[in-house]
């Protein structure tokens, strides 16, 4: 149930709020993204606020709950939560008040050095206007000494360090110099130590409203995920890894080992089925937060182990190279769910998954499944891993050959995970080897190059006008083909599966025709894959790619 929640406007001077956060007064609650500002976001605040501009109010939550809460603030350490004391969290502010801090209150001894992390807390204000030609602040990079003009930021709010500024002044200058860029200087910091914000205190009311006014206001416009909100409703009770962190980790292995980043969305609804749930695509936050504390925590070391034998299945027996080309996130989360219910997985049992992942890829099973259907897909695996019934997906045709080429269709997924094992030995022009995952993972749907370039041309949007391959500078894919046919180096042109009828198209310039032909021969290729698995081919030869990727 809800408590009353009442909200108390008011103003206050900048300096005052920044010393509630020195003091551990004023907090970051752990459910706040990391800092994710750029550099020149923090210049444009700074400039803002001499300018007199509004850089919008903060609102802060009373509260006497405790709270998991961030130990740095800006690169900086506060000190402890205060005993006795009150305390208050930050939901919406966190960037601003994060740049304010860390750099008018950065430390004389702070790193400094070439990287980001260091230079980006050290701000500077040049006191000449030629100095800084429209844009008021700098950030300092260089390894050489800072030009005595520039005031450094962290020292307005401290009157011993500003006083030891305009000394150096005074060291430097004539003292007509030195009164002059004294008396900008000294403007500058009474704009800072005078500048007033609007904060927001927002005062009773429980921890699960606190996150939903937090997720419905946070500056990216964008819903708290699922996991998310689950963290931020049991921090506290699971040490310091919460499930987002802990998930954010198996996504960061996965990814490092080649295979890129399955979505968190994928590993949240894995980690749901795994714990014994069946409602994986809307359940409730505060079940969640109950199960957290018994079986999700546990259940997320399983989907660890079990994402491991996933991706191995995935690359080595249907010898899908990355994630991202996985034409349905929900393969991945029913293929966890085998492996997690499956004892010893024999080879006929891994023979009829493969070919359930290319019938359930080729046919659109899963495009726009429901909860219903999905709880359905999840108790159809469990038994399948239990050896108590079969996947019968026998009744299942393949769609059409994709009309277009598009990524967030998943039958235009399967189309390329069919042509990466068709042509695996590309070659470029002048004969050396190409990987065409390593490039899908660098520069994905642009690794796939036109070679009818003009979109007016009938077909001109069909993947097979479109192949993997380097050429010279001022060579076009369509040149190269023609060029490799007269050279007779058709071993090249086979690599691609292009052939030297659909080439003659290309030298008497009738593109279309190019296209239909290639189009046509690519089709049939694949439909002999197609039929090859059992699984019944497309009653049309061509169709359109609907998006229906997750």
């Amino acid at each position: 149930m809800g408590k009353d929640i009442s909200v108390v406007p008011e103003v206050q001077f900048l300096e005052q709020v920044l010393e509630w956060i020195a003091r551990g007064e004023l907090r970051v609650p752990k459910f706040q993204r990391p800092f994710l500002w750029r550099p020149e976001q923090m210049l444009q605040l700074f400039d803002s606020m001499e300018r007199g501009y509004p850089v919008g109010s903060l609102l802060i939550w009373e509260t006497s709950m405790p709270l998991a809460s961030l130990d740095s603030i800006g690169g900086r350490q506060i000190p402890p939560v205060p005993e006795g004391g009150k305390v208050a969290y930050v939901l919406d502010g966190h960037q601003r008040l994060s740049t304010l801090f860390g750099v008018l209150h950065r430390s004389a001894d702070a790193p400094r050095s070439m990287k980001q992390e260091d230079w980006m807390w050290w701000v500077y204000r040049p006191l000449d206007r030629a100095d800084h030609d429209g844009v008021r602040y700098r950030h300092w990079k260089s390894g050489e000494k800072v030009p005595s003009n520039y005031l450094p930021m962290r020292s307005v709010l401290r009157t011993l360090d500003f006083l030891e500024y305009a000394r150096q002044l005074s060291d430097t200058y004539n003292r007509e110099e030195a009164d002059r860029l004294t008396n900008e200087s000294e403007r500058i910091a009474q704009r800072v130590k005078n500048y007033k914000v609007s904060v927001v205190r927002m005062q009773g009311g429980t921890l699960q409203q606190a996150v939903e006014v937090f997720s419905r206001i946070n500056s990216s416009g964008q819903k708290m995920r699922p996991d998310q909100m689950v963290s931020a409703l049991t921090y506290g009770t699971t040490g310091p890894e919460t499930l987002s962190d802990k998930m954010e980790e198996i996504q960061e292995r996965i990814a490092a080992s080649g295979f890129g980043e399955i979505p968190i969305m994928t590993i949240f609804q894995i980690v749901l089925a795994l714990s014994g749930e069946e409602d994986v695509q809307n359940t409730s936050w505060e079940a969640m937060a109950r199960k957290v504390q018994g079986q999700l925590m546990d259940a997320v070391e399983k989907t660890d182990r079990t994402l491991q034998e996933v991706v191995e299945f995935l690359r080595t027996e249907v010898q899908v190279p990355l994630a991202r080309l996985v034409p349905y996130n929900i393969q991945i989360m029913l293929l966890a769910v085998f492996f997690h219910f499956s004892g010893q997985v024999a080879g006929e049992q891994r023979r009829k998954l493969r070919n359930w992942f290319w019938i359930t890829s080729l046919a659109g099973t899963f495009a726009g499944a429901n909860t219903t259907q999905v709880r359905k897909f999840i108790e159809e695996m469990k038994a399948f891993a239990a050896g108590a019934s079969e996947l019968s997906y026998s009744g299942e045709r393949a769609r059409a050959f994709p009309e277009r080429f598009d990524l967030r269709s998943a039958r235009v997924r399967s189309y390329l995970l069919w042509d990466l094992q068709t042509f695996p030995e590309r070659k470029n022009p002048d004969g050396s080897s190409i990987n065409v995952a390593d490039q899908l993972a660098k520069a994905h749907r642009e690794t796939y190059r036109h070679i009818i370039t003009q979109s007016r041309v009938r077909g001109a949007s069909s993947p097979a006008n479109r192949i993997v391959m380097a050429t010279p500078p001022g060579m076009s894919i369509r040149q190269a083909l023609i060029k490799l046919a007269e050279e007779d180096r058709t071993d090249i042109l086979d690599s691609h599966g292009v052939s030297l009828a659909s080439v003659e198209r290309l030298k008497a310039d009738d593109y279309a025709d190019f296209i239909a032909v290639r189009q046509h021969e690519v089709a049939s290729w694949e439909k002999q894959f197609i039929e090859s698995l059992g699984i019944l081919p497309s009653e049309q030869e061509f169709g359109e790619a609907d998006i229906d990727t997750e």
